[in-house]
């Protein structure tokens, strides 16, 4: 059921096995895929950069909350898997802690225009993957481009016009 999403509700993975993010492409280039699979579904989802950090940040924060977590994923069992076309790109994302269950509870909206409804995915995970998620996503937006130290935009190779220097120096390298 990969990629297949049910467009009147969208899933609910209360028990997944894996829950994870990675990128296709060249850096520069890369597209951000938030993965989780249950059994048989195998949910990919469209994410970008900046929602895959700050996701990233409010994980550790809840997991920093409660006691150490146990063994976390090795980072091959963080790898993509094979097929990983998105069924939807990510929207909104909810974030919290069930307390009764030891569970972190992610809800995602899909990103749909304005008025429309757009399938859901409640997502919940252990601690253990929600560290081992935060930890491997916040290596995985570090090793992109760099940020400008002027207006914090991505450093491209072959250069950066800044908006912050106004057309009045060269292009930050």
């Amino acid at each position: 059921m990969s990629g297949e999403g049910d467009r009147s509700g969208g899933y609910d993975l209360s028990a997944p096995e894996r829950f994870t993010v990675g990128t296709v492409g060249p850096v520069g280039q890369r597209l951000f895929l938030l993965q989780c699979r249950q059994g048989p579904i195998l949910l990919t989802l469209k994410i970008e950069k900046q929602q895959v950090s700050v996701l990233s940040d409010y994980l550790a924060r809840i997991v920093r909350g409660q006691t150490r977590p146990g063994h976390l994923p090795d980072d091959p069992e963080l790898a993509l898997e094979e097929p990983n076309e998105p069924a939807w790109a990510v929207g909104t994302i909810g974030v919290s802690y069930d307390e009764a269950d030891d569970r972190v509870v992610i809800v995602i909206e899909e990103l749909v225009p304005e008025g429309e409804a757009g399938a859901i995915a409640r997502l919940s995970v252990t601690r253990e993957q929600a560290a081992a998620f935060a930890i491997h996503a916040t290596r995985l937006v570090q090793s992109g481009r760099p940020p400008c130290p002027l207006c914090g935009s991505p450093l491209d190779p072959s250069g950066h016009e800044c908006p912050r220097t106004n057309g009045h120096r060269p292009p930050a390298t």
